[in-house]
């Protein structure tokens, strides 16, 4: 499997990951839920949040994805990638789930955004002791 079958592989199956921003000149992480269109991620937020502020002011992030925690030999994505805050309706529509209720009031809330994050590079880690593998968007 090629470094780039591999990274659609990890993204297709796995939605859970962190993502860093940078607040006050620090890294600063978080988990988030990521959904997926071939190698664009998107996540949902509240535009209140410090991350929005943070990403307005520099909108490069750096993502983990994929580690499934069962021990060496997981392999997992390191993405550093160009954000852009949206409130586009067709992007909210596609994000949009239930799940989300507990955090707005509705896909109508004013306060939801989407997260949409551009890869700038990726590489598949840890694959069973190989070294990292960049994945080649061409």
């Amino acid at each position: 499997m090629t470094a780039k079958e591999s990274a659609q592989k990890i993204l297709d199956e796995s939605m859970i990951g962190t993502m860093a921003t940078v607040q006050g000149g620090k890294p600063f992480s978080r988990y988030m839920t990521f959904f997926n269109d071939g190698f664009k991620l998107y996540t949902a937020t509240s535009r209140k949040t410090d991350k929005v502020d943070e990403l307005e002011s520099n909108p490069h992030t750096h993502i983990l994805i994929g580690y499934d925690g069962d021990g060496f030999g997981d392999d997992y994505l390191e993405i550093m990638g160009t954000a852009t805050v949206t409130d586009d309706r067709g992007l909210i529509d596609k994000v949009w789930n239930d799940a989300m209720n507990g955090w707005f009031d509705g896909p109508d809330d004013p306060d939801l955004v989407i997260l949409k994050i551009e890869p700038d590079s990726m590489r598949v880690m840890n694959k069973k002791g190989q070294p990292p593998q960049e994945v080649d968007f061409s």
